[in-house]
């Protein structure tokens, strides 16, 4: 059996590994770390789970031993999605390195860019960043990525699938060509693995598991649920209560962060131990928010996609998304919050009826069907509501009605047939008129006398459209060359000829 000495890491690395009580290396440890440490471009896929952090973090402490890293220029750099990720990497590097002195700095978006700059002042042998931030200190001049002999992209697919293939692009061309680059992640789709052909040279692909495949550990289950939000809160907590027995802590998974708000207060309010957690909170409050569900103060964690990726909670029991996630491949990292380091696990998943498409594109990149808990969507009650309008803005309201022209009402109430001059008519009974030969005359039972007739608008609107042509005053055009007081036109410049027309010249 393979053991972290047989992985030719440093004896310092070796020592701190014994320490923090792991002997025998996980399969994308024993894959990546031996072709990492000969200095070759690593393509890493497994997933979550199964300890792809320490699979570059070792190898780097190892390979960091020797050198010394110069202000403003780090040596090495790992790049993550998420601020979560990049402290959580932060904290491997102290835990693994503790036999080193090295300097790690963090670029992350929420702290002070003057405490970040001291940091990189010292000299950085690691640096971790978002690729924002990053960007941020190098464009102010306070940053050199010509001294980077390795780069990390740890979370891959998502840090190319979401929009940040242009600030990688940029990064990379900053970077020396001789680095040496690893990708880890937990899914690779086809398309995105085309992408990583201009960041990798001859790379040596570790897979150790199907791309995308969920735990074994996880029990998987599926929950219906009415469209209504109060409908799937109320499915929740009574999921919960279910539950109550086996469910040490749990992550709620929201895809919207006004969800994860307004599920997390209802929460509250009906007395559970909840936290949340989303891309919109103060750095220092998801931090405190985070610590907190670690220590187990905080029993639930309502989030959104931002706890779905690595993060390294041992021992989380369930886990439930409120929303089926619309990626499918958020589904695997999602539930790959539980059943960690060959821990048991439960996963629960609400689904509507428009959730379908989603759940089919779940089960088919899984390959696996799961499971439902009580019944499937077909043993809904048939609901006659009409579907929800669709939101917009803030607070989710309906679209305003168009505001109406000013004669608009007007003109709608106005008689268009006979039908329409008898109830006018009717309504103006105490209007007396004179009968008119050219005027349709309308009798009415209580007062035969009483006619009813056309206004003037409506007069002119029922004569012939010839008729109205020939009524109509002629617009009158105001050309210059009409007035009096301009005589005839003249023709080109006229008298007025420029002087310096006037100039000879040989032709």
């Amino acid at each position: 059996m393979t053991t972290f000495a047989d992985l030719g890491l440093s004896p310092k690395v070796l020592d701190a590994v014994e320490a923090a009580g792991y002997t025998i290396p996980t399969p994308i440890q024993a894959g990546a770390i031996p072709h990492a440490l000969q200095r070759k471009d690593v393509l890493g896929i497994a997933q979550t789970g199964t300890g792809k952090t320490a699979s570059f973090v070792l190898p780097m402490l190892t390979l960091l031993e020797q050198g010394r890293a110069r202000a403003r220029m780090p040596r090495t750099l790992i790049l993550e999605p998420t601020r979560e990720l990049a402290a959580q990497v932060e904290e491997n590097f102290v835990k693994y390195g503790k036999n080193h002195r090295l300097n790690v700095a963090l670029l992350i978006g929420g702290v002070s860019f003057d405490d970040q700059l001291r940091k990189l002042e010292r000299g950085a042998d690691v640096l971790i960043a978002t690729p924002g931030r990053l960007l941020d200190h190098f464009e102010r001049g306070k940053l050199l990525l010509s001294a980077v002999d390795i780069l990390v992209i740890d979370e891959a697919d998502r840090m190319l699938d979401m929009g940040f293939i242009p600030d990688i692009e940029r990064i990379c061309k900053l970077i020396p060509f001789t680095r040496q680059t690893l990708f880890f992640s937990a899914t690779m789709p086809p398309e995105i693995t085309k992408l990583t052909e201009q960041f990798l040279h001859s790379p040596v692909r570790i897979e150790v598991a199907k791309a995308a495949t969920t735990a074994k550990t996880v029990e998987q289950k599926l929950v219906k649920s009415g469209k209504k939000d109060w409908e799937k809160r109320a499915i929740l907590r009574d999921l919960i209560r279910a539950e109550a027995d086996g469910l040490k802590n749990a992550i709620i998974f929201c895809n919207r962060k006004k969800d994860v708000s307004e599920l997390f207060r209802s929460l509250v309010k009906h007395e559970f131990d909840a936290g949340a957690l989303h891309g919109d909170m103060d750095q220092r409050a998801r931090t405190t928010m985070l610590a907190n569900f670690k220590d187990n103060k905080l029993k639930i964690l309502v989030a959104s996609d931002v706890a779905a990726r690595g993060l390294d909670i041992p021992d989380v029991s369930h886990v439930f998304n409120f929303d089926v996630p619309i990626h499918s491949e958020d589904y695997v990292h999602r539930i790959g919050r539980t059943g960690r380091a060959g821990r048991s696990g439960k996963a629960f998943t609400l689904v509507t009826q428009a959730d379908v498409k989603y759940l089919a594109s779940i089960e088919k990149l899984i390959g696996e069907d799961i499971v439902w808990y009580d019944g499937d969507l077909s043993t809904l009650p048939v609901s006659n509501e009409p579907d929800e309008a669709p939101r917009r803005g803030r607070g989710g309201r309906d679209k305003p009605a168009p505001k109406r022209r000013r004669n608009e009402g007007r003109e709608r109430e106005r008689p268009q047939s006979e039908i329409d001059i008898i109830a006018a008519a009717e309504k103006a009974k105490d209007i007396e008129v004179e009968p008119l030969d050219d005027q349709p005359v309308i009798r009415t039972a209580d007062k035969p006398n009483k006619v009813a007739i056309k206004t003037e608008n409506e007069q002119r609107r029922a004569r012939p459209a010839a008729a109205r042509l020939e009524q109509r005053p002629e617009p009158r055009r105001d050309h210059r060359r009409d007035r009096d007081d301009m005589g005839t036109a003249p023709i080109g410049f006229g008298d007025e000829i420029p002087a310096f027309m006037l100039i000879d010249t040989k032709i």
